[in-house]
């Protein structure tokens, strides 16, 4: 017998909707990185970051039933799968961005 109060499932609602709201912008990150675009995903990034931080203090009144609990950890691997993609995508970019402030050239071909 469930006894959760109609506020308390709102809250979770809402807990939830940040979730998601996380995962597409994790998504949509991982969009701008697949076709280059650093400069959407380090925008992405910072909405994320806002995200994260009202999440938190959301998180911080009310914590989530079981069933809540289990879309949350299905949700939260999506974004560590999208996360891995991105760091995989990042990195030949993070090393040109490396030789170019170590005053490095990158080798280009015309």
């Amino acid at each position: 017998m469930k006894t959760a109060s109609a506020p308390n499932q709102a809250v979770n609602h809402a807990l939830l909707q940040y979730y998601e709201a996380i995962e597409t912008a994790s998504h949509e990150m991982l969009e701008a990185a697949r076709a280059g675009d650093w400069d959407r995903v380090v925008k992405l990034e910072g909405a994320c970051a806002v995200l994260i931080s009202q999440l938190k203090h959301a998180a911080t009144e009310r914590r989530l039933g079981s069933e809540e609990a289990q879309l949350k950890a299905r949700i939260m691997q999506r974004i560590l799968v999208n996360d891995a993609e991105i760091r995989h995508l990042a990195e030949p970019w993070l090393e040109d961005l490396d030789q170019m402030m170590a005053g490095r050239p990158r080798n280009v071909l015309h």
